[in-house]
């Protein structure tokens, strides 16, 4: 894996997605609701990050050329 930072990075934004729409579901109050807005715009960014690689990455090193 050359782009481990990045990779990383975006495993960890869609762990937080995941956990902000389970913590509003397991709620207790039937009135909270999962913010959508903020769940989608993490999820289109871990997937932005899984296809990004690392300043420090060549092309020639990632495979790309």
């Amino acid at each position: 894996m050359k782009s481990w930072k990045t990779t990383a990075m975006a495993i960890i934004a869609l762990v937080i997605a995941c956990l902000q729409g389970f913590v509003a579901f397991i709620d207790d109050d039937a009135a909270t609701s999962p913010n959508w807005t903020l769940i989608g715009t993490t999820l289109m960014t871990a997937i932005g990050l899984l296809f990004a690689r690392d300043n420090n990455v060549t092309s020639e090193s990632a495979g790309a050329k």
